[in-house]
């Protein structure tokens, strides 16, 4: 690719591609230090109560090993002080869980020891030597036998305006007095991250006060401040690295027991201590998508108009913390109803605490509404797309603003098209293969266009580059890429002469890697770091550029050149040569147009399915993703995203679902042989479709966001296919062939 040559909307190569596929990108546990240890998780074996004793005396005397830390000899770690707090909430709410801070236990596999020995494989085998007494206590692990004890969260009783509040538009509950009225229950089962790469954490204290991790983290910013904070250090001091992250749903968003213990472990032994969970202990102590139920009450007119919407939550969250995410969020603005309700309620249990799945709590919440427009259009005798185009809203219902943007009819128009959304029949059972029956079905997503502050410096090397740093990470989607393309088009240089490095929390701020929201923030940051590159570039070059527009200066095959001016030109070389710092650091921060303009992306999947009629197999022959989702960068890495959030989506509504036996508080689906995620056979070639038009609202970049929607309505569209092709409506996911036979 050439300088010349538009780079923002080019479907570019990944510049770290490479390094990945030839095994030369690091990740978190290949960082070899000088005098490595190696730690092992001990977890619980009970899910609730009191730990009694450790006998660690064996482990202790096994060959290499080095310590064996419990809360019976854990160092102190200073900032799990509870001084004039609670005393009975030993964590915060909302804080993670303080390991080794007392005896109590509150969730089976909770880490109680640690043991570090001079190689993995010995540390391993003694931690098998480790022995633990409890004083059990009476476990609860079922979400349902406690929907009687479902509370409101403590945030939004300390909040009237907290969006977990109940939220109320017209009259209370009016769709029990509506014409045409239907209230259905859906369950969405516990569903595991399990991205490739297993969390891991390398801890090295290079002196008693300073930190350096090598983290699996989604936000390197966000973990330093977590651990400065654990361990009373000055942020500085705490440097944290995560330069290549392989895959995260969400479960990298927040600090987990395995970070502390590694560090506690390196604290103790004094070297540099490595861990790494094992696919097991993924199940049980980095979190994971709530067991969330959920009811909706619809009302609608014989013409197709919607009345009034009711819809109620109540998700699973552990007992030390109280874990919260926006299920009921699309329903107060996705249609058009002059009678909203939203009720949100979690049920604390003996279980590890939850956290964000992509499209955390979106993608719950619209298997709910998204299933109940498709069963009321099936009452109303209506085709489901003419049914939301009925209820499509021209401006934002919950806020009364406009949106910035929004495109999701001209995402309807692509999407049917290329399903061949025509051959779908009203009547359910009506499309045959032989032995197949055939259906279609659709759902719909939306996430909010987030933008937040970022800081990006730019700076000109001696051999004519430009290097740029940012404290992002890149857990898939191609950040460092197309950072390089907006770089490259704002500066009009060749991307091959752009080095974007990110992942380490020395590098100028930025926030997490989450909510559909690097784009929009990191984006403008690296435009305008390029802007003030060139602004500055153009006033070392002197008179030959002194009344030009930052805009026209372009670096280009050594040379800074004036557009339109071929006889403007000055070599980098002549600018090296004048001394003085070649290097701007940019902070970009929105704009008020998030107080004027309701800010969303939106999406719409549609499905073909085949289910075999006496087995129940289901197959997803078609799936088609659209996207409204602004200015796409790369057309290449946005359409991965689509497609990966496609099969995510084809697991949550097929195969996904995490079951503990409350008997005794334990998972019994912990590996990949029981707990079924999609392989190559499951997933059929995902069309993507993007209707590319820039929101200038957002940001100048005219970016959205793309993570979320690609799975936010995957799994009702397929669930509607099933039941446009057998007749059946499953509500309880997954979509299992004895649920179906």
């Amino acid at each position: 690719m050439k300088a010349q040559d538009k780079q923002i909307g080019a479907p570019m190569n990944r510049v770290d591609g490479r390094l990945k596929v030839t095994g030369g990108a690091k990740y978190s546990a290949e960082y070899e230090l000088p005098n490595m240890a190696y730690a092992v998780l001990v977890g619980s074996t009970i899910a609730k109560g009191r730990l009694t004793s450790i006998d660690a005396k064996a482990a202790e005397k096994a060959p290499g090993v080095l310590a064996v830390v419990t809360h019976f000899n854990s160092p102190k770690v200073p900032g799990f002080d509870t001084a004039g707090k609670d005393p009975s909430q030993p964590a915060t709410v909302g804080g993670p869980l303080k390991i080794f801070k007392d005896d109590k236990i509150r969730y089976n596999d909770q880490v109680i020891a640690v043991v570090v020995a001079d190689s993995w494989e010995r540390a391993r085998y003694a931690a098998r030597l480790v022995k633990a007494q409890y004083a059990q206590e009476k476990h609860k692990t079922n979400l349902e036998a406690s929907v009687s004890d479902a509370f409101l969260p403590t945030a939004a009783k300390k909040n009237p305006k907290h969006p977990m509040n109940d939220y109320q538009r017209g009259q209370v509950d009016a769709y029990k007095t509506g014409a045409i009225k239907l209230e259905s229950e859906y369950v969405i089962p516990t569903e595991v991250h399990h991205p490739m790469e297993l969390q891991s954490i390398t801890a090295h204290w290079e002196a008693p006060d300073r930190l350096t991790l090598y983290d699996k983290t989604q936000g390197t910013m966000a973990t330093r401040r977590d651990f400065a904070k654990e361990w009373n250090l000055p942020e500085e001091n705490v440097k944290v690295i995560a330069t290549f992250v392989g895959g995260a749903f969400g479960n990298a968003l927040h600090s987990w027991p395995h970070e502390s213990a590694a560090i506690i472990a390196a604290k103790v032994v004094n070297r540099p201590v490595k861990l790494m969970l094992t696919r097991e202990q993924m199940f049980t102590n980095v979190g994971y998508r709530p067991y969330t139920w959920q009811k909706l009450g619809m009302s609608a007119t014989p013409d197709g108009k919607i009345t009034a919407i009711t819809h109620e939550s109540i998700g699973q969250t552990s007992t030390y913390e109280e874990f919260t995410e926006s299920t009921l969020a699309q329903t107060r603005m996705m249609y058009q109803s002059p009678n909203v309700t939203t009720r949100y309620r979690l049920a604390s249990l003996d279980v590890c605490s939850p956290i964000w799945m992509r499209g955390p709590g979106e993608a719950t919440g619209a298997f709910a509404l998204e299933s109940a427009m498709d069963e009321m259009a099936h009452m109303l005798n209506l085709d489901p797309l003419e049914f939301r185009l009925r209820n499509y809203t021209e401006q934002d219902p919950e806020k009364n603003k406009p949106w910035s943007t929004k495109f999701l009819k001209e995402c309807y128009q692509l999407g049917a098209e290329r399903v061949g959304w025509n051959k779908r029949q009203l009547k359910p059972g009506s499309l045959r293969d032989g032995e197949w029956l055939i259906g279609y079905g659709m759902g719909v997503g939306t996430f909010g266009a987030h933008r937040g502050a970022a800081t990006v410096g730019a700076q000109l090397l001696p051999d004519g580059t430009v290097l740029l740093q940012c404290a992002t990470t890149d857990i898939g989607p191609g950040t460092g890429t197309v950072m390089t393309q907006i770089a490259a088009e704002t500066l009009g240089l060749d991307p091959k002469k752009i080095r974007f490095e990110l992942g380490n929390s020395s590098f100028p701020k930025a926030g997490t890697q989450g909510g559909s929201s690097t784009v929009n923030s990191v984006g403008p940051a690296t435009q305008e770091a390029c802007l003030a590159l060139k602004e500055k570039l153009r006033t070392l070059a002197g008179a030959a550029f002194a009344s030009a527009k930052k805009e026209d200066v372009t670096l280009t095959d050594g040379y800074l050149t004036l557009a339109g001016n071929a006889g403007a030109r000055v070599p980098y070389a002549d600018l090296i040569k004048q001394g003085g710092d070649k290097a701007v650091t940019v902070e970009a921060k929105p704009g008020p147009e998030g107080q004027q303009y309701s800010m969303y992306s939106f999406s719409v999947h549609f499905a073909e399915v085949r289910v075999h009629e006496l087995t129940g197999e289901v197959r997803v022959s078609k799936l088609v993703s659209c996207a409204d989702a602004g200015t796409i960068v790369n057309e290449k890495t946005a359409g991965n995203q689509m497609k990966g959030g496609a099969v995510g989506g084809i697991g949550m509504a097929l195969m996904e679902a995490a079951h503990i036996d409350d008997r005794f508080g334990r998972y019994v689906t912990k590996d990949f042989a029981d707990y079924h995620v999609p392989v190559h056979a499951d997933s059929p070639d995902v069309q993507v479709a993007f209707v590319n038009k820039p929101d200038p609202h957002v940001n100048n970049l005219g970016t959205k966001g793309i993570g979320e929607i690609a799975i936010i309505g995957v799994a009702p569209a397929i669930a509607n296919a099933v039941f446009n092709a057998t007749g059946k409506r499953i509500r309880e996911l997954p979509i299992t062939p004895d649920k179906l036979i």
